[in-house]
C-alpha cells in the first residue's frame, strides 16, 4: 500500500504481508541466495514468543525475517529509507546481503537509508532480531514478559534527495513549539531539519502552515535556506496564530496540524499541534492552561492481546484508550518504555495527558555502552513524540533498586538530555524503594511514588497518611502517586473479602474493589497531588509471576487480559 500527500514528493509503502520467518540464529540468512523455502509465512505485526507462560519459560533469543520487494527504477535524485516502528530488542537490518543499519532498543521507531544497496528489480530485505537479555540495552529489568519480533509495522519511504531529516532519532524532522499564548494570539516556533544528500549545495524554501481541525489554513510562514552538500541544516520559522483554541485535555482536546513543505512540490511532513501550557505547583497540583487539572488515570504497560503479545493493531490500541477514557481518566502513564505512535495519537484526540518514559527500570549497568543506549532512547522518545500535545511529562525511569552512585549519575545524565532536547516539558521519576527524600527522588522536575499501602504487607499505614506526611515535610516539592493497586481474579469471589496474601493463589475481586474505594477516598481531596495512577489499567503478561488464578499474569489490572 503506497501513500502520497497531494503535491508532495514523499511516497510511503507499508510492508505488512508476505514476510518469511524462522526462529533461531541461522548462518547466512542475510544473503539473497539463502534457502528460506521451509520458513513460515507471517504478516506484521508479529511476535515470535506471544504465548503467555509462567515461570520465565519463554523464548528469548534471535530470529530472522525476510521479505522481497521490487524496484522498477529509483530515479536520479531520490532516496529510499526503511522505517521500523518497533523491533524487539536489537535489530540488524540487511538489504541484498549488506548491513544497512543496527538498532539497539525494542520500543522506538528507527530508519535506515538503503539507497546505496538497492538494485533494479528484486531486492531482499533480511532482519535479524534478538530479544535476549543484553546488558548494554535498557530495560534490564521489569515485571513484564519481553516479547520479541517485528511487532510493529515496517514501511518504505521514498523522498527527494533534499528532504526533512529522516535520521533524526526516528523523528519527523519538523518540530513545533508554542512560545507564547495570549487571548488573541499564540506564537508558534517551528524548527525544520533539512537534509541535503546531493553532491552540491542546494538553495530552496520551506513553507510552514497551520491548519485548523477543519483543514483550513490559519497561519503560514515562508523562508529560504541554503543547505551545503551532504549535510543537515536547521531552519526556524515563526508563525502567529490568531484567536487560538486551546488543547485543554478532556475538557476540549482541540487539535491543529502543522504542515511543512520543501519548495513548491518537495518533501512534506504533517504533525499534530496543540496549543497549551502545563505546570506542576506544590500546592495546586497539575495546572493545564492555568486551571486545575489533576492527572487521574491508570498505568498502561502495553496494548497486548492473548496469543499476540504486543503485536497489536492500531484499532486495538484505540480500543484500550477508549476504555481508559470511559473509566473517567484525565491522564495516563505509559510505562515502562516508549509506546506505539497510535497511543500518542489517541491521547491527543481524547485529551488524555501523558507521562511517557524510557526503559530505565529496576537496574542500570555501570558501562559506557549502557549509558549511551539510555541517552539514545531518551532522544528517540523526545524526537518521535515532541509534537504530541498530550505528552506533558518525560519519564527518566522507574524503581531502580540500587543505591550505588551510578544510579544518580545515569538519572542526572538523562535529566540533562531531556532538558536540552525539550526545555518546556516536565520530567519525572517513579521512586519506590528507599526513603522518600533519597537523592534519586530529587533529580527530576517532579516526582512520582510507587506506593502499595493495603496490598504489600511491608508498607505500613495508609496512602492518605503517607501523602499528607510527605507534603508536610516537603511543601516545596510537587509530587504524585505513580503506582498503587491490588490484584484480582474474576474467578475468585469472596464477600466480605479477607485480607489477601499477594503471593498466594487467592485474589478475590471484592478485595481489589474495596482497596480502590478506600484509596480513592484518601487521594481525591488532596489538591497538591499532581497525579495519581492505578497500577495497572489492564492485566499484563509477566512470565515471572505465579499468583492469582494462573501463572504468567500480573492481575492488578482493572480490565482482564482478554
Amino acid at each position: 500500500m503506497a501513500a502520497q500527500a497531494p503535491g508532495s514528493s514523499r511516497e510511503t509503502t507499508i510492508l505488512l504481508a508476505d514476510w518469511l520467518f524462522a526462529q533461531g540464529d541461522l548462518e547466512g540468512a542475510a544473503a539473497p541466495s539463502f534457502d528460506d523455502r521451509g520458513w513460515s509465512r507471517v504478516t506484521l505485526p508479529h511476535s515470535f514468543n506471544a504465548a503467555e507462560t509462567g515461570g520465565g519459560t519463554y523464548y528469548r533469543g534471535p530470529a530472522w525475517y525476510r521479505r522481497a520487494f521490487d524496484i522498477v527504477e529509483l530515479p536520479r535524485g531520490r532516496r529510499l529509507f526503511i522505517q521500523f516502528d518497533g523491533a524487539a530488542l536489537v535489530a540488524d537490518v540487511y538489504l541484498n546481503g549488506k548491513l544497512a543499519c543496527r538498532h539497539e532498543g525494542g520500543h522506538a521507531a528507527f530508519r535506515c537509508d538503503v539507497t546505496g544497496a538497492l538494485v533494479r528489480g528484486a531486492n531482499l530485505l533480511a532482519v535479524r532480531v534478538d530479544n535476549s537479555f543484553n546488558r548494554a540495552v535498557t530495560p534490564l529489568g521489569g515485571d513484564f514478559t519481553v516479547f520479541g519480533g517485528l511487532y510493529r509495522p515496517v514501511s518504505l519511504i521514498e523522498t527527494d534527495d533534499v528532504h526533512f531529516d529522516l535520521l533524526d532519532y526516528g523523528g519527523p524532522g519538523v518540530y513545533a513549539r508554542v512560545r507564547g499564548i495570549a487571548d488573541d494570539r499564540a506564537t508558534i516556533s517551528v524548527v525544520a531539519k533539512l537534509a541535503n544528500d546531493r553532491l552540491r549545495p542546494n538553495r530552496t524554501s520551506v513553507l510552514a502552515r497551520i491548519l485548523d481541525a477543519q483543514g483550513r489554513e490559519v497561519a503560514r510562514a515562508l523562508t529560504a535556506i541554503r543547505v551545503p552538500a551532504g549535510s543537515v541544516r536547521d531552519v526556524t520559522l515563526d508563525l502567529r496564530l490568531l484567536s487560538p483554541r486551546l488543547w485543554d485535555g478532556v475538557r476540549d482536546p482541540y487539535l491543529y496540524r502543522l504542515v511543512a513543505r520543501i519548495g513548491p512540490d518537495g518533501d512534506e511532513v504533517s504533525v499534530p499541534l496543540g496549543v497549551r501550557t502545563v505546570r506542576a505547583d506544590p500546592e495546586q497540583g497539575c495546572l493545564l492552561n492555568g486551571k486545575s487539572y489533576p492527572l487521574r488515570g491508570v498505568n498502561l504497560m502495553h496494548s497486548a492481546r492473548p496469543g499476540k503479545g504486543t503485536a497489536v493493531t492500531d484499532a486495538e490500541v484505540a480500543e484500550d484508550f477508549a476504555i481508559m477514557r470511559d473509566m473517567g481518566s484525565t491522564g495516563a502513564r505509559l510505562a515502562h518504555f516508549q509506546h506505539p505512535r497510535a497511543a500518542y495519537d489517541e491521547a491527543d484526540r481524547l485529551g488524555l495527558a501523558l507521562w511517557t518514559e524510557i526503559g530505565i527500570n529496576g537496574m542500570v549497568e555501570d558501562s559506557a555502552a549502557f549509558q549511551a543506549n539510555a541517552v539514545q532512547q531518551m532522544r528517540e522518545l523526545i524526537a518521535q513524540n515532541y509534537n504530541h500535545p498530550s505528552v506533558v511529562i518525560w519519564g527518566l525511569g522507574n524503581e531502580v533498586y540500587s543505591t550505588e552512585p551510578i544510579v544518580e549519575q545515569v538519572l542526572r545524565m538523562l535529566q540533562a538530555v531531556a532538558k536540552q532536547r525539550d526545555s518546556d516539558r516536565l520530567t519525572a521519576y517513579a521512586h519506590c524503594c528507599q526513603q522518600d527524600d533519597h537523592p534519586k527522588a530529587l533529580i527530576s522536575d517532579i516526582i512520582g511514588f510507587n506506593r502499595y499501602f493495603g496490598w504489600y504487607p511491608d508498607q505500613k499505614g495508609t496512602i492518605g497518611e503517607w501523602a499528607a506526611g510527605f507534603h508536610s515535610k516537603h511543601p516545596e516539592r510537587p509530587f504524585g502517586v505513580s503506582e498503587y493497586g491490588a490484584g484480582a481474579s474474576i474467578l475468585h469471589q469472596e464477600d466480605p473479602p479477607r485480607t489477601v496474601v499477594p503471593s498466594s493463589g487467592w485474589h478475590p475481586e471484592q478485595y481489589q474493589a474495596l482497596y480502590h474505594e478506600r484509596n480513592w477516598l484518601e487521594l481525591k481531596d488532596k489538591p497538591y497531588l499532581w497525579g495519581t495512577f492505578i497500577w495497572v489499567g489492564f492485566d499484563l503478561a509477566s512470565a515471572g509471576r505465579h499468583e492469582g488464578d494462573r501463572r504468567g499474569i500480573n492481575d492488578k489490572g482493572l480490565v482482564t487480559y482478554d
